[in-house]
C-alpha cells in the first residue's frame, strides 16, 4: 500500500464509497478490480482509510470502455500492462476517448435514475440543462419525440419519474466531469464550437488528399471490384491511425501552447 505524501494529499481524493458512486459501480467492483491488479492500491490516510483519486476514476473509466468493446478481463489486463505505470489521469482520459472513438455512434434511451447511475452522481436540473447545451442528452416527450436538444435546455414538465433522456454515452462521461470545471459555461461552449469547427477541417483536408492522392489514382489503374472493395477496407484500417495521430498532434501543440502563453505571461 502507498502512504500518503504532502503532495498526494492537494490532489482530490475518495473513499471507495464516493470513487464507485462517481464511476458508477459497485465497492465489490472496485476492490475485485485491484486483486486483478487493473487497479492500483490505494493511498492509505489517517485511520489506516483508503484514498483515491482522479488516475483511478480515469482507469475504472478506460476499463468501462474496454469492456464495453467486448475485451474480456484478461484482454483488459493484457492491454493496461503496457501502459506506462505513471500515467496521469488526464493520460489515461486519452487513451479512453481513442477507444471510445471505435464505439458504435448510437444513443441510448434511459430514465433518470439510469443516467444518474452512469453519471456517478446526482443530477440537478441545472446540470440537465448544461448536458443538453454541450449535446450530451436530450430529453424525450412521452411520445417519444426529442426534446431540449442542441443547445435548448430541459424542462420540468413535473414528471420527473417518467423522465427519459435520448444520452450519447460517449459523451456523458465527459460531459460530467465539465459540470465541475470552474469556468464559465459559456467558454466551455464556446471551446467546443473551435474543436467541432477545426476538426472538421482537418477532416474535410485529410479526405480530400486520400480521395485525390490515393482512391483517385488507384480507381484510374484498377477496375476490378475486389480491388475496389480492398481499398475501401484500407481506407477504414487507415482511419485509427489518423485519429490517434489528430489526438498526439493536438496534445502536443496543446501542452507547447499553454507552456508559451503562462510564460509570456
Amino acid at each position: 500500500m502507498a502512504t500518503e505524501t504532502e503532495a498526494e494529499a492537494q490532489q482530490p481524493t475518495f473513499t471507495v464509497d464516493e470513487l464507485a458512486a462517481r464511476a458508477g459501480v459497485t465497492v465489490r467492483t472496485i476492490r475485485f478490480y485491484g486483486t486483478r491488479g487493473l487497479l492500483p492500491p490505494p493511498v492509505i490516510g489517517p485511520r489506516r482509510v483508503g484514498h483515491y483519486g482522479p488516475a483511478h476514476l480515469s482507469r475504472l473509466a478506460l476499463i468501462e470502455e474496454l469492456q464495453h468493446q467486448g475485451m474480456t478481463l484478461a484482454a483488459i489486463e493484457r492491454y493496461l500492462e503496457q501502459l506506462p505505470p505513471d500515467l496521469s489521469a488526464q493520460d489515461l482520459a486519452v487513451h479512453r476517448a481513442l477507444v471510445a472513438t471505435w464505439a458504435p455512434d448510437s444513443p441510448e434511451d434511459m430514465p433518470r435514475a439510469e443516467l444518474e447511475r452512469r453519471a456517478g452522481r446526482t443530477l440537478t436540473d441545472e446540470d440537465l440543462d448544461r448536458l443538453a447545451a454541450m449535446d450530451v442528452l436530450a430529453r424525450k416527450a412521452d411520445g417519444g419525440q426529442g426534446h431540449g436538444g442542441r443547445g435548448e435546455g430541459v424542462e420540468d414538465d413535473g414528471g420527473q419519474g417518467a423522465e427519459t433522456f435520448r444520452v450519447d454515452p460517449g459523451l456523458l462521461r465527459l460531459g460530467v466531469q465539465l459540470l465541475d470545471v470552474p469556468i464559465p459555461h459559456e467558454t466551455i461552449l464556446a471551446s467546443r464550437t473551435v474543436l467541432v469547427e477545426h476538426t472538421r477541417s482537418a477532416a474535410q483536408e485529410l479526405t480530400r488528399l486520400f480521395r485525390d492522392e490515393v482512391w483517385g489514382p488507384y480507381r484510374e489503374r484498377e477496375s476490378d471490384p475486389e480491388h475496389v472493395a480492398a481499398m475501401k477496407s484500407l481506407s477504414a484500417h487507415m482511419q485509427p491511425l489518423v485519429v490517434q495521430a489528430l489526438v498526439t498532434a493536438f496534445q502536443r501543440s496543446l501542452k507547447e501552447e499553454l507552456r508559451a502563453a503562462f510564460r509570456a505571461d
